[in-house]
């Protein structure tokens, strides 16, 4: 259990061990490579990636938070690869929220975590570094012993040669005094031994098992309170009046208040279920005037009207609507569907929580699992009247997130600093969400449809490809519209079809933004998780139609030898040749296979699938062929394949999340299933190898997933385009 002595204090312990460190290297502020002792002057200046004790003791600088994509693994061995020690020689801490330091290089000056970006962004800083520090250690030990440098090696933690060998200890303060290279020699990948290696096992496995990984639910801090939040059943409904009589007889209970935006009442208590507790005690009375009142089948239908009507917008110029209308009107033969994808909860195992303990200063600590560091910083610093260097923020592990705990609001944090702003600031406020509340009051992948219609001539060419989009903007009325939103769309809402690696001819897309029904935000693989549907199972439609391979139909829109189809076309004929494509399944089986670039990845899937004599649908074996450049972790790549594809089979299988009245009927894993281990029998991961740049791989497994398995049903008769697959004609054994 994290308490005060071991969420607290090992924070200020952190930070006080990083200022008596005798040895940092990291960035000064114009970019370069540089490296002292932190309690000098240019100590100050520098923002730390490696950080040596002078006991020896080596540490990685993680400057993206855990949530089980295995960053904390994959960063620290950037370091001791190029270093030259040992996984077992290095720990980790997490970095401090400072985003003029620890920005994320694709986010510009924003420190975060998201978009599949931690080693993508991060490759070759903590590379540079971690060579930085070894060329300083080798000089100092070169110095000290009258010899070149050249002639000695760091290998597991001691400095070898000219007939001599020390630990790394003897040399620290000498290092600390000498001048970082400016671009010292990184390691050459054949002589890699830690990067790339599939033995290599993950740094937060063992106290994830033990217990003793600190997650921010596990926060307790003296005196704190609890508080839980009374949410409006409905979108934009606001709180005007509460009741709190019955609760006064919950023990534990100190108050309840309206929020001072109207968005729900905060409860406050001495424990969580006196808070929840006192939570049913107290009676709102609440303004609909402005409400959410629409059913999902009103939602469905507006959308599907949206696809069936001119687009609101352009998105694709090179070819016109007129234009293309009038290539499949004069094709041989037209395919053509309509998809709707309902709203899709997070669902992430440990709900949202944070805490925020009071400094004597009036500053504040935010124990967190914090995905945007940057954002809460100065959303809380704006509430409380804070400068956001004085928001404070502890990092810990979360429990999950696919996006959940960055969205454009700060939702959950900017609730704690309320509930904390209308108390006397003396005591710590610990906020707990409960699954209920996630599920029904949280934050959606938002409902979209499609509608396609694919004419192709004589031999089965695709002579013209009409595709419309509808649905809830993410990023519009939010702070990242200027970087996501051009000419009116969205990026979120269209990209995978926009941008594919398909060479379509006649290709238009035309966007419709939908009336906002409730909160949405990115979901794991966001727009790809509708996108890479739709295109797939249209490519197999088409390929259907024309009476070909759907392998081979897809390879000639990938012909023209673009890098990107190159590299896609690896992972499809990867694919498709383990997962034995040529060869017959056999009696009551079919394959489907699925193909997508998202997050700079390229990733095929093949679902293999079984009927039963009840007609019910078992999925046998997935095998998955990736391209993620350097495969930094491999161990790690699996698992993320793994879980991207059980995310992504699991929410087309039987996920939705529906509204009646505009209120959320779904109320916690009942009736919104994850997917459980026996669902999929099997699942193969073959890593492509690569010398390119790592790129993103804790999204990209997701939007393969689910129109592969489409496809396999397809392929034994049933065709399914609207989700969950169980709502729609498909059972599963």
């Amino acid at each position: 259990m994290t308490t005060a002595e071991t969420s607290r204090r090992t924070f200020m312990k952190g930070a006080a061990a990083t200022a008596a460190a005798a040895f940092v290297v990291g960035l000064t502020p114009n970019g370069a490579l540089a490296a002292a002792s932190p309690g000098t002057a240019n100590g100050g200046n520098i923002t730390p990636f490696v950080k040596i004790t002078a006991d020896g003791k080596i540490f990685a600088i993680v400057k993206h938070f855990e949530m089980g994509q295995g960053t904390t693994t994959g960063l620290t061995t950037l370091i001791a690869e190029e270093l030259g020690v040992s996984m077992d020689e290095i720990d980790y801490e997490f970095a401090p929220a400072d985003a003029g330091r620890y920005n994320n290089l694709l986010f510009g000056k924003i420190q975060g975590t998201g978009g599949s970006t931690a080693i993508a962004n991060s490759y070759n800083q903590y590379r540079q570094a971690g060579a930085a520090a070894r060329h300083m250690l080798l000089g100092a030990a070169a110095e000290a012993w009258g010899v070149e440098a050249s002639t000695l090696t760091l290998e597991a933690g001691q400095i070898v040669g000219a007939g001599q060998s020390a630990p790394i200890a003897e040399f620290v303060a000498a290092a600390a005094k000498r001048t970082a290279p400016e671009s010292p020699t990184l390691k050459d990948p054949r002589d890699f031994t830690l990067i790339g290696n599939p033995d290599v096992a993950r740094r937060d496995n063992s106290g994830k098992i033990n217990g003793t990984a600190p997650f921010a639910m596990d926060v307790q801090l003296d005196g704190q309170m609890v508080v839980v939040l009374k949410r409006p059943p409905r979108f934009r409904a606001t709180a005007t009046s509460i009741d709190a009589t019955d609760a006064k007889d919950v023990p534990g209970f100190i108050d309840a208040k309206i929020l001072p935006n109207k968005a729900g009442v905060v409860i406050y208590a001495d424990k969580t279920w006196a808070a929840f507790s006192a939570r049913d005690a107290v009676s709102v009375t609440w303004d609909f005037s402005n409400a959410e009142s629409r059913s999902s089948d009103a939602i469905r239908q507006q959308l599907i009207d949206a696809v069936n009507a001119p687009a609101q917008f352009d998105v694709t110029s090179d070819n016109t609507v007129s234009d293309v209308a009038g290539l499949i009107e004069g094709a041989d033969k037209v395919v053509e569907e309509t998809f709707y994808f309902p709203y899709l909860a997070h669902a992430p195992m440990e709900p949202l929580n944070c805490t925020i303990e009071p400094q004597k200063d009036g500053s504040i600590i935010l124990h967190d699992g914090c995905q945007m560091p940057t954002g809460v910083q100065g959303a809380l610093g704006k509430i409380l009247g804070l400068d956001p260097a004085q928001v404070a923020i502890n990092t810990l592990y979360a429990g999950g997130s696919f996006g959940r705990r960055a969205t454009p609001s700060m939702d959950y944090p900017v609730e704690a600093a309320l509930a904390f702003s209308m108390t006397d600031r003396t005591r710590p406020v610990k906020l707990v969400w409960s699954r209920e509340d996630d599920l029904a009051g949280g934050y959606y992948r938002p409902a979209f449809a499609h509608k396609v219609r694919i004419g192709l001539n004589g031999a089965g060419k695709i002579v013209g490809w009409d595709h419309r989009i509808a649905g809830q903007s993410i990023f519009k009325d939010t702070l990242f519209e200027g970087f996501m939103v051009k000419d009116g769309v969205d990026n979120s809402s269209v990209e995978g079809a926009h941008g594919s690696p398909y060479a379509i001819p006649g290709h238009y897309i035309g966007l419709s933004d939908a009336k906002p029904a409730t909160s949405v935000n990115w979901w794991r693989s966001v727009g790809h998780s509708h996108t890479a549907y739709v295109m797939e199972c249209m490519m197999d439609s088409a390929a259907m139609a024309s009476g070909r391979d759907p392998v081979d139909f897809r390879m000639d829109y990938l012909a023209n030898g673009t890098k990107d189809q190159q590299r896609i076309a690896g992972v499809l004929k990867l694919a498709a040749e383990k997962a034995n494509w040529g060869t017959p399944p056999g009696a009551g089986r079919a394959r489907g296979i699925a193909v997508h670039k998202s997050f700079g990845s390229f990733v095929a899937e093949v679902v293999e699938v079984a009927r039963s004599s009840d007609d019910a649908i078992s999925i046998e074996k997935v095998t998955c062929a990736v391209d993620c450049g350097v495969a930094v972790n491999p161990d790690v790549i699996r698992a993320q394949i793994e879980g991207g594809v059980g995310y992504g089979i699991g929410h087309v299988m039987r996920n939705e999340i529906t509204l009646d009245g505009g209120e959320v009927v779904q109320w916690n894993f009942p009736d919104y299933e994850p997917l459980r281990i026996g669902d999929i029998k099997a699942i193969e991961t073959h890593i492509v190898p690569s010398d390119e740049d790592p790129t993103g791989i804790g999204e990209p497994g997701t939007p393969p997933a689910g129109p592969a398995l489409a496809n396999a049903i397809a392929a034994l008769g049933t065709r399914v385009t609207s989700l969950p697959m169980i709502k729609n004609g498909v059972g599963f054994a």
